[in-house]
């Protein structure tokens, strides 16, 4: 071998010379990286929504397990397991079962009512000028900022039979619109209508804004109708948008408590005009029959969960992204 040759170097066992060398971490990827991220931003708001909702739901099922009147509530008595007893007490009631009919006719007809006015609606504020717009806007926003017993007082007293002006303006007399079962329930849904139609206007005219107008545009040149229009272009592209709307719409029309409880005086003549939310009011305060009233709302929560989950399982399977 020469002397300008490279010498022959034994190759370094682990542990001979000096410490192994560090096995590679392997690096989280920055999609699992960024996938926790969000919900470390949710994570405050989760806690608090937690605290608000998860407590009271677990109570609320919890009572409704249990036999609890008012001398339970004293401490007179201990509260004593019932088990499924006061699911089975309410299903045989033949009133709650027509109580559960009508409120859910009741709510779909106001959710139905709502939808379309308030569609109707956005889309005339689409056509107008900005003048009439402000001010349809702003009577809109007045009557969904009132209060729900000021809105319902205001309405007896409209419809009223011996000094309401409705009755004078159509020619009725002394006409009562809360004596009837039927007119009762069309009364509180104008009512409803009145003050929860603005959500709806609002928030589809805010996304008809956010439609681009060469789509509008090229949909008018192809000769397409208004209603054509609406149907084939705006409802697609608003889906989204009226699956919120809706979901809220349910949820609020078929919690409707005040506008019954006013405009009827308790639900009306020997309950008529009952829906679920004033029943367990009856059941649970005014005859102190806790664990029944509790097992309503339970009964109203799972309704409402079922509604909504099939609501958006449908959705889902047209694709739409929520």
């Amino acid at each position: 071998m020469t002397a300008n040759s490279t010498a022959y170097k034994a190759p370094r066992t682990p542990g001979a010379d000096g410490p192994p060398p560090r096995p590679l971490r392997r690096r989280a990827s920055p999609a699992r990286r960024s996938g926790w991220t969000p919900w470390l931003y949710l994570l405050p708001a989760l806690v608090l929504l937690g605290g608000l909702l998860v407590y009271p739901i677990y109570q609320l099922g919890l009572i409704s397990f249990l036999e609890y009147t008012q001398a339970q509530v004293s401490g007179g008595e201990p509260a004593t397991f019932q088990g499924l007893g006061n699911y089975a007490t309410l299903f045989g009631d033949s009133q709650f079962r027509q109580v559960l009919l009508s409120t859910v006719v009741f709510a779909a007809a106001c959710v139905v009512a709502t939808l379309l006015t308030g569609c109707a609606l956005a889309v005339l504020l689409t056509r107008v000028r900005a003048v009439p717009r402000f001010v349809l806007m702003l009577a809109a926003l007045g009557a969904w900022a009132t209060p729900a017993i000021t809105g319902s007082t205001v309405w007896v007293f409209l419809f009223d039979a011996d000094f309401g002006p409705v009755n004078r303006v159509l020619g009725l007399g002394d006409f009562s619109w809360t004596y009837g079962r039927y007119s009762a329930f069309a009364l509180v849904l104008l009512e409803v209508l009145w003050c929860s139609f603005p959500f709806v206007m609002v928030t589809v005219y805010a996304g008809i804004r956010a439609i681009p107008a060469e789509v509008l545009e090229a949909a008018a040149l192809d000769g397409a109708s208004q209603w054509r229009i609406w149907r084939s272009v705006m409802a697609p592209m608003l889906r989204p948008i009226l699956v919120v709307v809706t979901i809220q719409s349910v949820i609020w029309d078929f919690k409707v408590f005040t506008q019954i409880y006013v405009m009827t005086n308790g639900g009306g003549i020997a309950g008529q005009n009952l829906v679920l939310n004033v029943y367990a009011y009856q059941k649970a305060f005014a005859s102190s029959q806790y664990g029944l009233g509790s097992a309503i709302g339970v009964v109203m929560l799972v309704i409402l969960l079922a509604v909504t989950l099939v609501h958006l399982r449908l959705m889902r399977r047209q694709g739409e992204e929520l």
